[in-house]
This record gives C-alpha cells, structure tokens and sequence, in this order.
C-alpha cells in the first residue's frame, strides 16, 4: 500500500458527505473516487471535495489501481452485495450501518472477510461516540455496570425524505437500521450477549410499506435490560437519547453529548482526539488497516447484532 490509504466513497448523499467532511481532518487519507447515483450531483460534490475521478457505477471505483479502501453510505439493501464486492476486488471496505438487511447476506460477508484478510468493518457509530466511550470506560474500568439502558429513536419522517430534506431512491427502515444502533451498544456496553428479545410494531404506512413505530425489549446474559422504542411518526424533539441506569451512576446521551442523571454536564472533549464520532469511526477503519489487525465493529464482532435483528424480524412476521 502506499504511504496515503486512498478511498473510493459510495453514496454522495447526508451521510457520504459527513464522511467527506470527515476524512478531511485524517492525515494520510486521501478520497480518490466518488460513486453515487446522479452523474451531475456527484460531480459537483466531487468538486468541491476535490475529487478526481467520479462515477455512478461501483465497479469503476474497484477497477482503480488507486483504491485501496471503500466507504459504502448506499442504500441500506446494497451494503451486503457491495461489500462482498469490495472485498472480491481487493479493497478494505466500511459499510455503513446496518451491514445487512438479512443475517444470510450478513454471514456472506463476515465469511468473505475471514476468507481474505482484509478490513470489514460496519459503521456502529455509537461505539465511537464520546459520549458512549466515556461510559464504556468506567464500566472497563469496573466503576459502572449497566443495570439498564431506556432508549429513544425518535424522527419525524412521514414522507421518504434523507436528513438534508432531499427525496431518498430507498426506504429506510427502523429494525435494519435504526435498532441497529442500539442492539449493538446494548450488548457492547453490558459486555454481555443478548439472550432474550421481544418486538413489537405499529401499522405498516400504506405508501411506505414499512412500520413506523416500534417497541423493542432485550436482555443479556449478566440479567441487565433495555426497552428500546423507535418512531418514523414523532414531530420532535428528533434524534436518539440514551438512558444508561447503573449501579454506580444513571448517564443520559446524546450522540456525543453525556449529562448525568441530574442534568449536570459532563465534559467528553478529552475523552478522545475529536468530538465527531464519524471521524472517530474512520479514523479506526484507517488505523485497522495500516496496523493489520481487526477494528472496532468489524464486520464479524457486529455479526450478533444481526442474529438478533433476524430473530426479531421473525417475531413480527408471526405476529402478521
């Protein structure tokens, strides 16, 4: 590899464009190529990045000498396909969560990863969070075990629209990707497996074909718990907040802001070298690569969050 890693980014839309903004602030890191859906749109994103080469086909990305990584923010049901194509090309891929929209597509991956050596990581954002690493390092420490986590996923998103108000070519979805987040951190911060899940979902939107709500309960082995509830239907306050009730201490997070149980502030600025917890993950993915070794939420060390996705996709098929 040479000195720079060199990345192709895939998807130019809200999230592509975060991690554009991102790598701009890592040394040695340079984006070579830009894929994504509008010819027009993508060159005038490269552009402003600087950006040489852009395209709207992956494969032309892969075909490149100088790619030695991707960055997959494409539509939630391409992340699988496009990893493995990734990996079949040579390339260190980081998909961006979820890593698949099925556990079969999600083994296929963690296989081909074992297969070749390279770098597969997932983009679990909330394991680089300052917020939530101040809070994994007390329960490291041993100063904190989670008793409980109350979580909250909360947008106002009637009509298919991406975070910056533009119309999506795809459906996002609150199981695949949104619990995501938090089934994983769940079992990461408790440091235990998920032994017991249990979901519920409110009707399906009739132009959607999704659910808007939902109700999530999980429970680890070490006997902590979590009530998760997401919603597509609320008008604000938007986002994610975290409850973290431990024995020692109750956290309230959000993103990459930590308050304690009385509202009191707590200072993460020192906690790692950014604040941005997108940085914070592809500062990892880069690092993993040039030190040889598996990263935070690699792709196999995420693979139990989509066992219990599946399993909870299962119990809502049931329930019809």
């Amino acid at each position: 590899m040479s000195k720079n890693i060199r990345v192709a980014l895939a998807g130019a839309g809200a999230f592509g464009i975060k991690h554009l903004d991102a790598i701009k602030l890592i040394d040695g890191v340079q984006v070579t190529s830009l894929v994504s859906r509008e010819l027009d749109k993508t060159r005038e994103v490269a552009a402003r990045y600087g950006i040489g080469h852009c395209t709207t086909e992956l494969a032309d990305s892969l075909a490149r000498p100088d790619v030695d990584a991707v960055i997959l923010c494409t539509p939630t049901q391409m992340h699988a396909a496009q990893a493995i194509a990734c990996m079949k090309a040579g390339k260190h891929v980081q998909a961006e969560i979820p890593l698949a929209d099925s556990l079969r597509d999600a083994y296929a991956v963690v296989e081909l990863q074992k297969q070749t050596g390279l770098v597969a990581m997932c983009g679990h954002t909330r394991r680089f969070n300052p917020s939530h690493q101040w809070v994994r390092k007390r329960i490291v420490a041993g100063e904190l075990n989670i008793q409980q986590m109350d979580v909250q996923t909360y947008f106002f998103r009637r009509t298919n629209m991406n975070a910056l108000g533009q119309p999506r070519s795809w459906t996002d979805h609150l199981l695949w990707h949104h619990a995501a987040h938090t089934v994983d951190l769940f079992a990461y911060q408790a440091r235990s497996p998920i032994v017991k899940a249990n979901a519920i979902q409110g009707p399906i939107h009739p132009n959607l074909g999704i659910a808007m709500d939902m109700s999530i309960q999980l429970k680890a082995a070490s006997g902590a718990i979590c009530t998760l509830s997401l919603s597509f239907n609320n008008d604000g306050p938007l986002g994610t907040f975290f409850r973290y009730i431990g024995d020692s201490g109750t956290y309230i997070a959000r993103y990459d802001d930590l308050v304690n149980g009385k509202d009191e502030k707590i200072d993460v600025s020192k906690v790692d070298v950014s604040m941005n917890g997108i940085e914070l993950q592809d500062r990892e993915f880069f690092a993993a690569i040039r030190e040889g070794r598996e990263p935070n939420a690699s792709a196999a060390q995420v693979l139990p969050c989509y066992e219990v996705l599946h399993d909870l996709e299962r119990q809502l098929t049931q329930q019809g």
